[in-house]
């Protein structure tokens, strides 16, 4: 950037690890752009239950409280007024969600476009259906520059809204450091404990939704089972969802109930020790924008199986076993292949630190603090 002092805000409304994916996505953002820009001063906008906790690094930072949530009509109505009151440069929207109103310079990063492949339960209202497209469209549209978080994000992007491939910027994510290879056995066998798993296990961690295939990754459990007669429990992370009813469904169905571990949502100072404690890692989705579970994974030293769609096999690379995710016998033919081939099972585990290597947080925090001066000086 030059040497002129810009004021950059941004949207963290949905920081934390509670909001999963993109929570960390800003935290992350948020402590290298800080770490990296000694220059511009920046307005954050966040939620009353982060507002208080969220500590300011220097005076070069302010933080703005807003009450108005993610996916509402306060955040069309109200917030683009608290945004233009800040008088901002530029104003990064972390997700497609911003409001229509605001016509300021912005950029907009876009995580995927899931729902419109898979829509999900909130879609089910025109009025719902409607308001969601024309967010999302107006989002792309009016934004200085699109930040997607992979190749394929990026041909959905240009694809679904017919822009131009030069507006968007692939900016790769990266694990946290604390997935690594946990050498206290006593804590992963505490874990184990703790959750009732008491036999090998392959693990999943992720929102119960249509797009991640859990009712494929049960039907893929049971073949494992019955046909190649494999004692392992399956441990499910992450919160149930009422509005899926057919997850439960299909594991009643198949009398899987006993074999299957629900966790609930998983603490993130815990998934290292799921990780680790796991025979491997399965990503059963039809649809993902990244899939940074599966570097996590590899990061402890677990091979990830993964279905061979959307942005896995680019983020993924040569360090997974693919498989088609709507053929559930494909699916549990892999599975059984890394458990039961050691040589095969040791290669991946290898290869998964080498992939690793080229994501990392810090790069994403330089290639958007670069991206912003790009946009302010043009």
């Amino acid at each position: 950037m030059s040497n002129q002092k810009y004021t950059i805000g941004i949207d963290a409304r949905m920081y934390g690890y509670a909001q999963t994916g993109i929570g960390n996505y800003i935290r992350h953002l948020l402590e290298f752009i800080f770490e990296l820009d000694k220059e511009n001063n920046y307005v954050i906008f966040l939620m009353s239950e982060e507002f208080d906790n969220f500590e300011l690094p220097n005076k070069r930072i302010r933080k703005v409280k807003v009450s108005s949530k993610w996916y509402g009509w306060k955040e069309q109505l109200l917030f683009p007024f608290q945004l233009y009151k800040e008088n901002l440069d530029l104003m990064h929207f972390t997700h497609f969600n911003s409001p229509i109103l605001y016509l300021k310079r912005s950029i907009v990063t876009i995580h995927d476009i899931t729902p419109y492949f898979f829509p999900g339960h909130k879609m089910r209202s025109i009025i719902r259906k409607v308001g969601f497209k024309a967010v999302f469209f107006s989002s792309v549209k009016k934004a200085s520059k699109v930040i997607s978080v992979s190749e394929n994000t990026k041909n959905d992007i240009a694809n679904y809204f017919k822009i131009k491939k030069d507006k968007i910027n692939v900016i790769y994510e990266g694990a946290d450091s604390q997935f690594k290879i946990i050498i206290d056995n006593q804590k992963l066998v505490k874990i184990k404990k703790r959750y009732n798993i008491v036999k090998p296990f392959i693990f999943y961690t992720g929102v119960w939704r249509n797009h991640k295939n859990l009712v494929g990754l049960i039907k893929a459990f049971n073949i494992l089972r019955n046909k190649y007669k494999l004692d392992y429990q399956l441990v499910l992370g992450g919160k149930e969802d009422p509005y899926y009813p057919e997850v439960r469904e299909i594991w009643e169905k198949l009398k899987l109930e006993n074999e299957i571990i629900r966790t609930g949502f998983i603490d993130q100072k815990d998934l290292p020790l799921f990780y680790n404690a796991a025979e491997t890692f399965i990503i059963p989705s039809f649809y993902e924008g990244f899939g940074l579970i599966g570097l996590e994974s590899m990061a402890c030293g677990t091979p990830v199986v993964s279905s061979n769609t959307t942005s896995l096999p680019e983020i993924l690379g040569n360090a997974a076993i693919y498989f088609d995710p709507n053929s559930p016998k494909e699916m549990a033919e892999k599975i059984k292949l890394v458990l039961t081939d050691k040589k095969l099972y040791n290669e991946l585990t290898e290869k998964g630190f080498k992939q690793i290597e080229k994501y990392n947080w810090k790069k994403m925090g330089e290639e958007t603090m670069d991206l912003y001066g790009k946009v302010l000086e043009n």
